[in-house]
């Protein structure tokens, strides 16, 4: 225990200079923190080192699946036409004078119908070794599912299984999305570069709900307008100055955002990234992770119907994470 302290005010004041001097004063050492303080620092410092660890790895992990889907035998890099169709019959085949003409596949293989109302039949030419979802097709006429309000469409299969076409439509258009993975895209597919990962990028969000029932008119590559779901929009803040960016629901709850930004035509591809997000939380907020940001289709093939950001989802901000935009492909395999 530490005696008591004189009743002279000189001796007092000797006193705390002795002890100020051996650093055994209530404040510390005057000159650096605290060996309490430097511990709390530490621990501060390992756990923040901790957190960007396991957000990395989050992010790598999320990377690799996003390259497992798109290499796919039937992913985006396999894309090899995409063909809309008159009103009436149509040769479906590689032939030089077929009314549909694949980049891959038999001379003829089957004859493909598009019905005013929008249905779509295909009859098989016999032989041509065509499946309608993995399993053999025969001769007769068959009514293909398309891809219409969020729907599975039948896959028509030949070339051995390597090759497919799926009947999509978009607005009053019907056309063929024809697959191949023997393409070059796919084969020749070298990777994708990133920005580094950082954790600056991720943000807690606030989500601002829009009423039941609105939508936001989105345009595609080729022109066309649709009226998506738009549930809300995502807020966050970057350098002290707020951002936007309204979201759309494809069917899955989850928020699809299409954006581009200051890197976009430069590192990152021109027409728009996107990124997911959850449905918000009780609390009204979800997380945006631009580490995420990926390219969309039409970044790797000309083949396919890509939405564009809306008017409200450019940002003002060069948003440095998420993908580059493509390599271009290597020699084939």
């Amino acid at each position: 225990m530490f005696p008591a302290f004189p009743s002279r005010p000189g001796a007092t004041l000797l006193l705390m200079a002795a002890m100020a001097a051996s650093g055994l004063t209530a404040c510390g050492d005057a000159e650096g923190p605290s060996d309490v303080e430097r511990a709390a620092e530490a621990t501060r410092q390992a756990a923040a080192v901790r957190i960007a660890r396991l957000h990395a790895e989050e992010v790598e992990a999320w990377r690799e699946e996003r390259l497992a889907r798109l290499q796919r035998p039937d992913g985006w890099l396999s894309l090899v036409g995409l063909h809309w169709l008159q009103y009436g019959d149509s040769i479906v085949g590689s032939g030089p004078t077929r009314g549909v003409r694949l980049a891959v596949g038999p001379d003829e293989l089957g004859m493909i119908t598009l019905d005013k109302d929008g249905t779509v039949r295909f009859r098989a030419r016999a032989g041509a070794g065509v499946t309608y979802d993995g399993k053999p097709s025969g001769t007769a006429v068959r009514t293909l599912a398309t891809d219409a309000d969020g729907a599975t469409p039948t896959v028509v299969g030949f070339n051995g299984g390597d090759a497919s076409f799926i009947a999509i439509r978009r607005g009053d258009r019907v056309g063929l999305r024809v697959r191949d993975a023997m393409a070059s895209t796919r084969t020749g597919f070298t990777g994708i570069d990133h920005f580094p990962v950082d954790r600056a990028w991720r943000f807690v969000a606030r989500v601002e709900t829009h009423p039941a029932g609105r939508t936001l008119p989105i345009v595609n590559v080729l022109g066309q307008e649709e009226a998506m779901p738009n549930p809300g929009a995502v807020v966050f803040e970057r350098d002290g100055i707020t951002h936007r960016l309204e979201a759309v629901d494809e069917g899955d709850g989850r928020l699809f955002l299409i954006f581009a930004d200051r890197t976009s035509g430069h590192e990152t591809y021109a027409a728009a990234r996107f990124l997911y997000a959850e449905a918000p939380g009780a609390d009204g907020t979800t997380v945006v992770d631009f580490n995420k940001a990926y390219n969309p289709p039409c970044a790797f093939t000309p083949f396919s119907t890509c939405p564009l950001p809306p008017p409200s989802n450019r940002l003002d901000l060069r948003v440095e994470a998420g993908e580059w935009k493509p390599r271009k492909p290597g020699p084939a395999e």
